[in-house]
């Protein structure tokens, strides 16, 4: 089961399990599944809010009261904001990103689902999309969530992680292949 999970290990893990029993307990784990989101977006989105959770300039009373005020203005309340508000007080916001990470993780485990990273040099289609997760169920047996990321330096193709595997049909990845044969040859 471990194997095609992403690792729960570390301090994010331990807190990311506190979350999840927490969540689980109070029958809200999609309700904290969506906020965590929520929140992980607008941390991709804000270079101020980033550098907030990631500096260690910040005192924990400064993140506190711009973290509420951010939480309250996104309507992000209950089990996710005291969350969000202990990594805060113990000097552990910082990893917030890989705490939700592993939360996912372990909600995926919990509904029996894979969750697969995927990135392509552009977006893909919901045709395309929908293809991808029925080619990865027939493999894994599970769902597949899927985390896409549009990179264009792989220039064609895609890459797929999942658990511990990786398929890396890039047309980047190709041509290097190509060149370092060139190479041995000449």
């Amino acid at each position: 089961m471990a194997s095609e999970d992403q690792s729960v290990s570390g301090v994010s893990g331990r807190y990311a399990t506190a979350l999840f029993d927490l969540a689980r307990e109070e029958k809200s784990i999609d309700v904290v599944s969506v906020d965590l989101d929520k929140f992980d977006a607008m941390l991709a989105d804000s270079a101020d809010l980033a550098r907030l959770v990631r500096s260690p300039v910040f005192s924990s009373d400064t993140q506190l009261k711009a973290l509420t005020a951010i939480l309250d203005k996104a309507g992000i309340s209950g089990t996710t904001a005291k969350f969000l508000k202990v990594l805060t007080a113990n000097r552990r916001l910082f990893a917030v990103a890989d705490v939700s990470r592993a939360f996912r993780a372990l909600v995926a485990r919990f509904k029996g689902e894979a969750t697969a990273d995927v990135t392509v040099a552009e977006a893909l289609s919901d045709k395309n999309l929908d293809s991808l997760k029925t080619a990865l169920k027939s493999v894994t047996g599970k769902d597949v969530v899927l985390n896409v990321k549009v990179d264009p330096s792989i220039i064609g193709g895609l890459v797929v992680k999942l658990g511990s595997r990786m398929v890396d049909s890039s047309l980047r990845t190709k041509l290097n292949a190509i060149k370092h044969a060139m190479k041995e040859a000449g």
